[in-house]
């Protein structure tokens, strides 16, 4: 009931039990494969193992049962495995390996398979930000610290900071290369004398996996690596979706979804659906990144429950960014901006959000402390009597000795106090494109 609110349809297919048993099935095949090309093994009998390495032939629910006994899932596959091939192929099952190795393995491929999924809907939902971005750069809003008016910004310029947060996740990710496992009983292949190295390569090279330097077992930085990439993207479709959900509130209304949820009770609510979705997502995957984490330390060369602890938080680590990204990329592709809201709120205080800017154009003239003293007054003035900032500035004797009507007015515009807000969405695009185009 809860699964399709945290996944996809197709990172589900990615990670399901037939998947990961599909994976565990072609490390086997391209194992028999490589030792057949490297002599160790007959081609018949690789033929005949690679022909039976088909998920659909086996039961995942009797292994996964069958499991409970040995604390891997490898022993039952591999005696299933062997049962169905040939009585000639039946030596050369799984030859060599252990079950770290097929399960290691098979955890690169679920990851590199996912991973093609999460990094395409993070560069469609980057693309949809770049959009906006260049779409809304005079679009003039609130920036808010604290929760509480702060100072003229642009809605393009909050959407190029989400751009380039989703540019270097994207960049963590796609630095990750998912590497073969295979080391044998205690990583030096002895089984297979001098021709483990030979296998090793082979068996990367028919997987479409990197060769690593060594085996690495209970070297677990690869995992804490892909754990800490995916954690960062997680995190930064968190922050888009909890900004949606505050700007998407009834007081507020600058922004809206395409496609609003409803209320059980409440026919009026236009509830930000697919953000609470992505929130609810990304707020469960620190607790997986620390758990994989955790597992970094492992026992001499095969960890005793660590390594076994992975399993399933990386797999639902990689459900829940593929879902998070997925709906991401659906919310900005929908998201609809409201400006003369932003305009609305951005007048709130009445022009006090200004006083700043105010100050400091009387700074030449009156010095730091009168001029921020000044200023203080006037805003209190304001507050008093119902005014506007510009109102006060402009009745202020003080201040018209050293400011004229257009220095005043100038100081109380908001479109005119954005700093470098334009060339700081000029330069987010311009890497975006750099980033594209390698």
């Amino acid at each position: 009931m809860f699964g399709p609110m945290f996944s996809t349809p197709d990172a589900t297919a990615r990670t399901s039990d037939g998947a990961w048993l599909q994976a565990m099935l072609d490390f086997e095949s391209a194992l028999a494969a490589a030792q057949a090309e490297a002599g160790i093994v007959p081609v018949s009998a690789a033929e005949a193992i690679a022909a039976h390495c088909r998920a659909e032939l086996f039961d995942t629910a009797s292994i996964g049962e069958r499991a409970v006994s040995s604390a891997t899932p490898v022993i039952a596959l591999v005696r299933d495995l062997t049962a169905l091939v040939g009585e000639d192929a039946r030596a050369h099952v799984h030859r060599g390996a252990t079950s770290q190795d097929v399960v290691d393995t098979a955890a690169m491929l679920v990851v590199r398979d996912v991973l093609e999924l999460v990094v395409t809907d993070l560069r469609a939902a980057a693309q949809e930000c770049a959009r906006l971005a260049e779409e809304h750069r005079g679009t003039v809003l609130i920036a808010r610290s604290l929760l509480q008016q702060a100072l003229p910004t642009t809605f393009g310029l909050r959407c190029a900071g989400w751009l380039t947060a989703l540019d270097e996740s994207i960049e963590g990710l796609t630095r990750f290369s998912p590497a073969v496992q295979f080391g044998g009983a205690a990583g030096t292949l002895a089984s297979l004398g001098t021709g483990g190295p030979e296998v090793l390569a082979g068996v990367a090279e028919r997987l479409g996996l990197a060769e690593p330097v060594l085996p690495w077992h209970t070297d677990r930085t690869r995992i804490a690596e892909l754990a800490g990439a995916l954690g960062t993207a997680s995190g930064v479709l968190g922050k888009i979706a909890l900004d949606v959900e505050l700007h998407a509130q009834t007081e507020v209304g600058e922004l809206t979804e395409g496609a609003p949820g409803g209320s059980s009770a409440m026919p009026h609510k236009q509830n930000p659906a697919t953000s609470v979705l992505i929130t609810a997502a990304t707020q469960r995957v620190p607790g997986l990144v620390a758990t994989l984490l955790a597992a970094m330390p492992q026992a001499y060369e095969r960890a005793a429950g660590a390594w076994q602890s992975e399993w399933e938080p990386l797999t639902e680590l990689l459900r829940l960014t593929a879902a998070a990204a997925r709906r991401t990329r659906e919310l900005l592709e929908g998201l609809r901006v409201h400006p003369d809201r932003m305009a609305a709120n951005l007048d709130l205080t009445r022009g006090l959000v200004l006083a700043e800017n105010a100050a400091g154009r009387l700074m030449t003239a009156l010095g730091r402390t009168e001029a921020q003293d000044l200023v203080t007054e006037l805003c209190r003035r304001t507050v008093e009597r119902g005014s506007t900032l510009r109102d006060e500035l402009l009745a202020e004797p003080r201040v018209r000795e050293v400011l004229s009507e257009q220095d005043v007015l100038d100081a109380t515009s908001a479109s005119d106090y954005l700093g470098a807000a334009g060339g700081f969405i000029d330069r987010a695009l311009a890497t975006h494109t750099g980033l594209e185009k390698r």
